[in-house]
């Protein structure tokens, strides 16, 4: 969830200044969304989770600010830092790599995804989908390539995914665009062998909601195998009250319709494994989140495991997956041998 330099949000992630809650927030609480007139909080199964609508809205916007909790980097460095990574990484995987970019996937300009084909292959192979992060306000697929080399080295083509982030993204159109994207897929590429969907911060949100689809709709039935799920947020509600809001402008409603925790259906036969991952060094909130998401699921039947990585934060835990030798890419191409 990392925002690009010179954007207003990355000036405020990098200042500190997205811990200071606007004027007019609402009560003394804080527990008001923003750009909301607070009417609609509403009740259900969300009221009783987490201890967050105890904290103040400083406290609040801190466990929702992922620079502030990475001991590696100070907040005015890593998200920079961040960029150059994964930008310099995309750009070694584009140099290297046989790539079909901006394939357009939709009428939008937003709507064009990345994909980078297996060294080796058939005409069949193994797909990853990668969904990027940056809070469904920044980033894009043009930064999203760096996790290809190791995976098309051994015969699994990887795919980064284009939306229309925030202001002129709405949660509901990101969330049909990735939907959209996958069954775009399902019906140009016959030859994908099985579909792996792998998201970071807000693409692992993403990632999470094309889990809980009605494909009848798109009048396809991707075999989708694996979802690894990266340092994300699965229950929208507390971002309402928090910086990120501002861009976003959700309603309690949007929020829960579009929060994985409030969808989780029971496994059917054919329901791919989850891998829920977090960084030691995530916040407190955000390893709250992945905590309770995977045991939401597994209490509904589904294979998931949860993977706690020591000595990562929540932008270094992706990149990392440009290393042959790193554990999370070591276990993505074992969760993709064994199916």
């Amino acid at each position: 969830m990392a925002p690009p330099p010179g954007s207003g949000l990355a000036s405020r992630v990098a200042n500190g200044s997205e811990a200071a809650p606007p004027t007019g927030s609402g009560p003394a609480h804080g527990l008001r969304p923003r750009g909301q007139d607070g009417t609609g909080t509403g009740t259900g199964s969300g009221r009783d989770m987490g201890g967050w609508r105890d904290m103040s809205p400083e406290a609040l916007e801190d466990q929702y600010s992922p620079s502030r909790w990475s001991p590696r980097l100070d907040r005015n460095t890593i998200i920079d830092a961040h960029l150059a990574v994964t930008a310099a990484g995309t750009e070694r995987a584009r140099a290297s790599a046989q790539t079909s970019l901006h394939v357009p996937y939709g009428k939008g300009d937003g709507e064009k995804l990345d994909i980078y084909f297996p060294t080796d292959h058939a005409g069949t192979f193994p797909v990853l989908v990668y969904i990027h992060g940056g809070y469904w306000q920044c980033l894009s697929k043009d930064e999203s390539g760096f996790a290809a080399p190791p995976l098309v080295s051994q015969g699994v083509a990887v795919v980064a995914v284009g939306y229309d982030t925030a202001p002129k993204g709405h949660m509901d159109t990101m969330v049909l665009q990735v939907r959209r994207c996958i069954a775009f897929l399902v019906e140009q590429y016959p030859g994908i062998r099985g579909i792996y969907l792998c998201g970071h911060s807000a693409g692992a949100h993403l990632a999470a909601m094309v889990l809980f689809t009605d494909w009848t709709e798109f009048r396809v039935v991707p075999d989708i195998k694996g979802a690894v799920l990266v340092s994300g947020v699965y229950d929208l509600e507390p971002i309402l009250h928090t910086y990120v809001n501002d861009a976003l402008n959700m309603s309690w409603e949007v929020a829960q319709r579009n929060s994985p925790m409030r969808h989780v259906a029971p496994a059917v036969p054919a329901a791919c494994e989850v891998l829920v991952v977090v960084a030691q060094h995530d916040s407190p909130e955000f390893r709250r989140q992945s905590k309770e998401y995977s045991q939401a699921l597994r209490a509904a039947g589904w294979s998931v495991s949860l993977l706690d990585l020591a000595g990562r934060d929540h932008f270094d835990v992706i990149e990392k997956l440009s290393e042959n030798s790193y554990i999370l890419t070591q276990v993505i191409l074992n969760m993709i041998s064994r199916a």
